[in-house]
């Protein structure tokens, strides 16, 4: 009968850049490891100084730090009888035991693949990747540790967890040597549910609460770590903000906080609609927020007159006045209740740059920043039909509304009378669009043709072509918009964050793609 050895593998609670508290929590928890009978434990990649410190690693403070950081905890183990693994940069991969330290972050079918990598492999493979308290700038990490021996999977932890963890395993390979390697995982492909919508998942389910997790978990360690005491919303009864206030809600609970310390607040004006209005009401009522109205009509009558704008003059002026007037109410707010504000614009908006400047493209976390419209509507169906009761029913019932950001006055029976889709086109070509440009990295021809394909007997040539070409004069146009773009989590395979993920010019021409769009429309004159 082999020799069994005890293994493990920790999730430390961090927090960035802060090295003396890093080393902290590696000392205690490979302490409790060997108490309990491990010989080796693995910590995820740069667990001394957390793997999202960016610049910061090039500073010449944090790298003594951290070598000052691996001398103490080396000194502090001296007498302990585990192998600890913390820091690891680099080891030979000459073992039948193979650590795997990490910094991968969450997202849809993320665990399916490292399972399935592990799966395959011979040996004892043993997983750590970053926890939650690494930053959510810009991702959500989940803080995943496995092992495995020959293909099965021996223990796994909690993903998500607010608190440290470590995990055990009898194997029967001898830790007294290992080797390193660094996972590289395949990126992950939506199935799309049909070839006309990419961003959909296939399994809805499953992948809809993995993003709706990212989302709250990126929101709540931002309400942790600006040491808010209430969370601050503005709500319309329109898709995006109605998805925001659920996760929001979410964010809340999990924090153990009551709910009203999720401050909801409707602000209605000139083309603010009674159906919008009511439903944003009820929802918030039924998540138990503190529901506040302001209307704003008089604040921008009188800014109208302040800066000499014509009341009757519906231009951009009288639109984005009412933007701005509610985003200030919002930020003014949440600095009298000691919270931040919650940002609700979907990704599709930021491409599209359909916000105003320093209006709703403005927040403090935007949990939707990358959730394309399509995905909206699929997270707010998933929910409602989770949700069942009232709240299912008004949630279908914002699904029905059409989508409007209600700035211009209603129509005599009060009705939306600004309709975003009539407009701009409809967002499940834009969100195409989107998709293979950004995430297939597609030219226009390829793109087009895939559009014909996907929309045939939906749309013909000649309006493909027109919302294609609003949607790069806009892309290119509005990318100043994005370079100033507030921290949310990436919770599908594309984001915008000028932080990394998308970095682009803001004064960059889109005269390529415009000219070959004007080929296109001239061989389909032809």
């Amino acid at each position: 009968m082999n020799e069994k050895h005890r293994i493990a593998a920790a999730i430390p609670k961090l927090k960035v850049a802060d090295v003396p508290y890093n080393t902290a929590e590696i000392i205690r928890l490979t302490g409790e490891a060997a108490a309990n009978g491990a010989e080796l434990i693995l910590f995820p990649e740069l667990a001394v100084t957390g793997a999202t410190c960016g610049d910061l690693f090039l500073m010449p403070e944090l790298q003594e730090a951290a070598k000052q950081a691996i001398e103490t905890i080396t000194k502090a183990l001296k007498e302990t009888p585990i192998t600890a693994v913390f820091n690891a940069a680099e080891c030979a991969k000459n073992s039948s035991l193979t650590l795997f330290p990490a910094a991968d972050p969450a997202g849809p079918g993320k665990v399916d693949i490292r399972k399935q990598y592990f799966s395959s492999r011979s040996g004892v493979s043993v997983f750590a990747s970053a926890g939650i308290y690494e930053s959510t700038t810009d991702e959500v990490y989940d803080g995943h540790a496995m092992i495995w021996e020959n293909g099965k999977l021996l223990a796994e932890s909690e993903r998500f967890c607010r608190e440290s963890q470590i995990i055990y395993a009898d194997v029967s390979e001898d830790p007294a040597e290992f080797g390193i390697e660094f996972p590289d995982f395949p990126e992950v492909v939506f199935d799309a549910a049909s070839p006309a919508l990419p961003f959909i998942p296939a399994d809805r389910k499953k992948d809809c609460a993995e993003i709706f997790n990212i989302q709250v978990t990126g929101l709540l360690r931002r309400l942790e770590a600006s040491y808010s005491k209430k969370a601050v919303i503005g709500i319309s009864g329109g898709l995006d903000s109605t998805l925001a206030i659920l996760v929001a809600a979410e964010a809340v609970k999990r924090l153990g906080w009551t709910p009203d310390r999720l401050v909801a607040i409707t602000m209605p004006g000139f083309g603010t609609t009674n159906r919008t209005k009511s439903n944003s009401e009820k929802l918030s009522e039924l998540l138990g927020c503190d529901l506040r109205t302001v209307d704003i009509t008089k604040a921008c009558l009188q800014h109208f007159e302040d800066i000499g704008h014509d009341p009757a003059d519906l231009s951009v002026t009288y639109q984005n006045v009412q933007a701005r007037e509610r985003t200030q109410i919002l930020m003014d707010t949440a600095n009298r209740e000691g919270g931040i504000v919650v940002g609700t614009g979907d990704l599709s908006e930021i491409a599209l740059g359909w916000s105003t400047y320093n209006g709703d493209h403005m927040s403090m976390y935007n949990v939707n920043c990358s959730i394309p419209k399509t995905l909206v509507r699929v997270m707010t169906d998933w929910y409602a039909d989770n949700a069942g009761g009232e709240i299912g029913r008004i949630l279908k019932d914002v699904l029905a509304t059409p989508i409007s950001p209600e700035l211009l006055p209603a129509d005599k029976d009060g009705n939306i009378a600004q309709e975003t889709e009539s407009l701009l086109g409809p967002y499940e070509l834009h969100d195409f669009f989107l998709y293979h440009f950004i995430r297939s990295r597609e030219t226009v021809r390829a793109i087009f043709s895939g559009a014909e394909k996907a929309f045939q007997g939906k749309y013909p040539a000649c309006e493909i072509l027109r919302v294609m070409e609003i949607f790069f004069k806009r892309f290119f146009s509005q990318q100043f918009k994005r370079s100033c773009s507030a921290d949310g989590p990436q919770a599908t395979e594309i984001s915008l964050s000028p932080r990394g993920s998308w970095t682009m010019p803001s004064d960059a021409a889109s005269t390529v793609w415009l000219n070959e769009i004007a080929r296109l429309k001239a061989e389909q004159e032809n």
